[in-house]
């Protein structure tokens, strides 16, 4: 339980959320968002993500506002000459589709969001760690400043004791080794700008040292030394909401649906619970667990309370995710009335109380557990390949669907199948 016992005085902040592709954003929304942010097909730190494009923005800000939920497009690259004509086009776009705010850092889209009349907000790239800096943007136009990633918890009490503008921190997802995100390692080894979207993380591999006076080198150590673990804040999410932050944002654009779906269903969950008198530590520990079955490098609290030491890098090269998915089959027919899923198993095999995913452009993400399977009509504990079985499905899933197992990999168990 909260000990301030302070729900009833504090602002519920806004839980913003991924949308790095339609499928995405369906499984972000179904989970409890109450924003999202996304990128069009250029200028956006998220390259190498789905994206939309710009003619998807009244469709997509349509299905967004229907459900109450906010539209933040990013356009926080840095910005060349010879793009500045593309990037007003996009901002016009952008406002005559009803897009809630534009997300962004180079001078350039500052201007044209304040010449175009479409709020904006400073993205984490611009570093933005202390008061007088939140004036300079707010006498600019900004409504909202995303602050520096490597703020404290005591940083930010004191940043929002003195601005009235709106303050946006990071709760969840991969953290980089560089100052707020600005790399140079991706440029400089392979000509992909971080500072574009086009990073290809050079930072999450081994390394080793050479000598060239014996000709000798060696692997720095056991953990991956310029790849820190992930942020998460659900341990002290209380802490957090009572600073007065305005907007809790979930990284991962470039990740999976099932994972921003997990994320954001987790944190709905905390934030809901806390204005409710109900966040206990158990709460928080039950939590925990099931962000570890999504994609993870291990968990930090960030620069919240200290700077990141040696024990909050990395050990593995991808995942450290307690489940995998494996592909298994499609949805062949959903019937409604009587809440029955129809699939035709295409690889591997499907038995009794197997955990699922159904993700779907239009469903998102679905979550459940196979139970009563039936296989031609006929009751079954294991169906295979060429299979077409139906079972319970209390949720809206549609045909064509992709199908997937759930397996337990192990809490210590690298996965490197990014899911």
């Amino acid at each position: 339980m909260n000990p301030h016992n302070n729900q009833q005085t504090t602002r519920k902040p806004e839980l913003m959320s991924p949308a790095g592709s339609k499928t995405m954003l369906t499984a972000v929304v179904n989970a409890g968002a109450d924003a999202v942010y996304f990128g069009v097909e250029k200028l956006n730190m998220r390259a190498k993500a789905s994206n939309f494009k710009v003619n998807n923005l009244p469709e997509m800000v349509s299905y967004c506002r229907e459900r109450k939920v906010r539209t933040y497009l990013t356009l926080n690259t840095i910005i060349y000459e010879e793009e500045l004509t593309e990037l007003r086009d996009i901002i016009l776009k952008a406002k005559e589709a009803g897009v809630d705010r534009i997300i962004c850092w180079d001078f350039s889209v500052v201007q044209l969001c304040k010449e175009i009349g479409i709020p904006f907000c400073i993205s984490t790239q611009g570093s933005v760690s202390n008061s007088l800096a939140a004036k300079f943007y707010k006498d600019l136009g900004a409504e909202r400043i995303v602050l520096a990633r490597e703020c404290s918890l005591e940083d930010i009490k004191k940043v929002r004791a003195l601005t009235d503008l709106e303050i946006e921190v990071f709760v969840h997802g991969a953290m980089c080794i560089a100052v707020s995100g600005r790399c140079f390692m991706s440029h400089q080894l392979f000509d992909k700008s971080a500072n574009r979207g086009e990073c290809i993380q050079p930072c999450r591999r081994e390394y080793e040292v050479y000598d060239p006076t014996i000709g000798k080198s060696m692997i720095i150590g056991e953990d991956y030394v310029l790849s820190p673990e992930d942020l998460c804040t659900i341990g002290f999410i209380d802490q957090l909401i009572e600073s007065g932050v305005d907007s809790f944002k979930i990284e991962g654009r470039k990740r999976s649906p099932e994972y921003a779906a997990a994320v954001t269903a987790s944190y709905r969950k905390a934030i809901d619970l806390y204005f409710e008198g109900k966040l206990t530590s158990d709460v928080k520990s039950e939590l925990t667990n099931e962000l570890q079955k999504v994609f993870n490098r291990g968990f930090s609290t960030g620069f919240y309370f200290n700077t990141p030491g040696p024990g909050e890098y990395a050990d593995i090269y991808g995942s450290k995710a307690t489940t995998r998915k494996e592909f298994l089959g499609r949805v062949i027919n959903y019937y409604k009335q009587a809440g029955v899923v129809h699939i035709s198993i295409e690889t591997g095999t499907l038995n009794e109380g197997d955990d699922l995913y159904i993700i779907g452009e239009t469903t998102g993400v679905v979550q459940l557990k196979a139970r009563n399977i039936l296989n031609e009509d006929v009751s079954t504990v294991s169906a295979k390949k060429g299979d077409k079985v139906t079972f319970k499905c209390n949720q809206l899933v549609r045909a064509r669907d992709a199908v997937y197992l759930v397996r337990e990999v192990g809490v210590n168990t690298p996965d490197q199948v990014r899911i």
